[in-house]
């Protein structure tokens, strides 16, 4: 996991930091796209497939599999999973004060598969004499299966509540910077989410590097 800091944050002034709202408002929405988390992740893809002879003796149907007709692969895929925070539309509506204590309410975060690449030197394979290699189209589309199942096995990862307490790492020391005790600062989402909210919350089509690394 690695934490990023507010974008064009700048270092602490000996002057008072003046206790406004708006003032909160400002500061947070510089850190703009805030990324919180960030996850390696490697998988193993693995297909196996064999030629069969298929047909009908005697009104019985039979398979039969050919000594001479399999293939198997194992392609290794090196995946970056990344959860951020848009601040952009931060607003007042995101900061609730009642006396000395404050709550900041987090944008919901984002997830998204920033970038897989396939270790081609790893790739292990066995081809028959009988069978054609695997094609380029073929390694894509495994490949393709392989970001699938990543993208599917995201929220076991726990990433949603990484995101909300490296928000809230980056956050609370600016609020102390404002006047608040860290015991009166809350950092939370608008809700809790359920495996089925995080689904909603990855992006599930963009690689932000454009085409993922072959």
């Amino acid at each position: 996991m690695l934490l990023s800091s507010c974008s064009g944050k700048k270092e602490a002034s000996d002057a008072p930091a003046l206790d406004t709202i708006p003032m909160m408002v400002m500061q947070i929405q510089r850190c703009s796209r805030l990324y919180t988390a960030e996850y390696q992740l490697h998988k193993i893809i693995t297909h196996d497939d064999t030629k069969k002879l298929e047909g009908s003796f005697m009104n019985k149907d039979f398979s039969i599999d050919l000594p001479l007709g399999k293939r198997k692969i194992a392609l290794p895929l090196d995946a970056t999973v990344k959860a951020y925070i848009d601040f952009s539309g931060f607003s007042e509506k995101n900061i609730r004060k009642r006396g000395g204590r404050i709550e900041v309410i987090l944008p919901d975060p984002k997830v998204v598969l920033t970038s897989t690449k396939i270790k081609h030197e790893d790739v292990k394979q066995y081809v028959a004499l009988t069978r054609s290699n695997f094609t380029d189209e073929e390694l894509t589309g495994y490949e393709q299966q392989g970001r699938d199942q990543i993208v599917k096995a995201i929220p076991q990862l726990g990433i949603i509540e990484t995101a909300r307490s490296s928000a809230a790492s980056i956050l609370i020391p600016m609020m102390e910077q404002m006047g608040y005790k860290r015991e009166n600062i809350k950092i939370t989402f608008r809700k809790d989410f359920t495996l089925d909210d995080i689904q909603r919350l990855i992006d599930k089509t963009t690689i932000e590097n454009g085409k993922a690394d072959q």
